[in-house]
């Protein structure tokens, strides 16, 4: 007679965004099958027995801004992971569903052919499951009627752009797909930044001859982010249709968030691991050092603007954690950081510099390390909130009984992990650096469970898991709140 369970685990403090318990976990095939209080299964056989002696026994972390495989959409290089290396990155630091970008051109008429492109490059090269959010760069008449579509092919979000001349949209654009997004019960993502403010501020660093990597900085200021944002709540409240602001850097921007939330607008937001490690300092390195840390938004100010954004995230303002993986390697001249180096800027210049750094690998060690969140508020924003906004609860994002997929972190326990500094050669990316280079990890996943199969064992043998093994996942429409009113949306007269 075999086993009545796959794996059990055992002794372990289990933590969901809701509840936090000293209970046992029971799997079998894909599913959580039970969360019993700890003890309950001491009779039960099963294949593989792990005890998480006392460690914190969490869903699979979903990262839902990843950039992997995309051309070269800015002039600016190409990034360096492919899905192969970028989900096997993401598995290694415990990261078992990704949503990546199908992006668009602005030359492109039409979206079903972009996706049809993205699951080509993903298919069968996966090591974690993986959906995509649509990047729209041309909002034309068909793409537009493609909406539908998209959503019966199990796509419920979009990311638009208010700055990169490559992919920037104006204001009656994004209302079209504004609109459009609201019919189809898509949320839409909004990069939220003004690029003639940015456009400007570049031309008056250039009439200066102030090229250094720190100047991108400076080209991005604070206001840009503030009155993009802001002018963002204010035509998604006119067509009443959710959002989410991608990759929040700024504390007014934030604020401007809150007061929407308040005021029961749904406006969602997102920021990331750089904005709450990352300063002005990092950008101004010797030589061409600060190109490692160019992304946008740029790193700001000081550590006080990295506390107010992680006070945003205990108070609700952000409603996930992402890493906004865009990597690019370093000492690469062709396709990375140091295409920007050329006879007329032997130093580089800030302008050309690829946007972007690696972190899908780094995000759930780097924040629950830091003993900054609650761990239940840890869990609501790196795995249940982007589940539940992009379409994935409860299959993704929790551990609920014969609904969940066994997608499992299991933590060290106090005291068994020995604390490390963080070395590129650690990581597990195609990527020749990484931004967080030095820092104190106090966490790391000491096993990774997806669909039921150990995939990462940390004190074993490391990566477990195969290309492959990841699969597409349909989603459905957002389960946090949607519009505030009922019906097609009316002109006001």
């Amino acid at each position: 007679m075999g086993a009545e369970y796959d794996v059990i685990i055992v002794n372990g403090v289990v933590v969901t965004d809701t509840e936090l318990g000293e209970y046992d976990v029971a799997i079998k095939g894909e599913k959580i099958i039970k969360v019993v209080p700890r003890g309950q299964l001491k009779d039960a056989s099963a294949t593989r027995t792990i005890d998480a002696e006392g460690g914190y026994v969490m869903p699979g972390g979903v990262d839902a801004h990843v950039h992997l495989q995309e051309p070269p959409l800015f002039g600016m290089g190409s990034t360096a992971d492919t899905y192969e290396t970028g989900s096997r990155s993401a598995v290694c630091g415990g990261t078992t569903t990704m949503v990546t970008f199908a992006p668009q051109k602005k030359s492109e008429d039409t979206l079903l052919d972009t996706l049809k492109a993205t699951h080509e490059k993903a298919k069968d090269n996966c090591y974690i499951d993986y959906s995509f959010h649509l990047l729209v760069g041309n909002p034309s008449e068909r793409a537009l009627s493609e909406f539908k579509t998209l959503r019966d092919e199990g796509i419920s979000s979009l990311k638009i752009y208010m700055t990169y001349e490559a992919l920037q949209l104006n204001d009656s654009q994004i209302l079209d797909v504004l609109l459009e997004a609201r019919r189809n019960q898509i949320t839409t993502m909004v990069h939220a930044e003004n690029g003639q403010v940015i456009d400007w501020m570049t031309a008056q660093l250039e009439k200066r001859k102030l090229f250094a990597p720190k100047y991108h900085g400076t080209s991005h200021p604070p206001m840009a982010e503030i009155e993009a944002t802001y002018r963002a709540i204010s035509l998604s409240e006119f067509i009443d249709s959710p959002i989410l602001i991608v990759h929040v850097s700024t504390p007014a921007a934030a604020k401007h968030i809150k007061e929407a939330q308040d005021r029961g607008i749904p406006i969602y937001a997102e920021t990331c691991p750089q904005y709450l490690f990352l300063t002005k300092k990092d950008l101004d390195q010797p030589g061409f050092e600060g190109a490692k840390c160019v992304c946008s938004p740029p790193p700001r100010e000081s550590e006080a603007d990295c506390d107010v954004i992680w006070d945003g995230i205990a108070n609700g303002t952000f409603t996930i954690l992402s890493s906004d993986h865009c990597p690019f390697r370093f000492d690469d001249n062709v396709t990375g950081k140091k295409t920007c180096i050329t006879d007329e800027y032997p130093q580089g210049h800030f302008k050309y510099i690829p946007n972007g750094i690696a972190g899908i690998e780094t995000r759930l060690s780097l924040a629950l390390g830091a003993d900054r969140l609650d761990v239940k508020k840890f869990v609501e924003v790196t795995s249940a909130n982007p589940a539940k906004l992009y379409g994935l609860w409860p299959k993704k994002g929790a551990l609920i009984e014969g609904e969940s997929d066994a997608d499992i972190n299991i933590w060290y326990p106090p005291g068994k992990m020995q604390d490390f500094a963080l070395t590129n050669d650690l990581l597990h990316h195609d990527v020749d650096y990484t931004a967080f280079e030095g820092r104190t990890m106090k966490q790391w996943p000491r096993y990774t469970l997806l669909r039921g199969k150990v995939v990462w064992d940390k004190d074993g043998k490391g990566l477990l898991g195969e290309k492959g093994y990841g699969r597409f996942v349909k989603r459905g429409p957002s389960m946090l709140a949607g519009p505030r009113y009922a019906g097609e949306w009316e002109i006001p007269l």
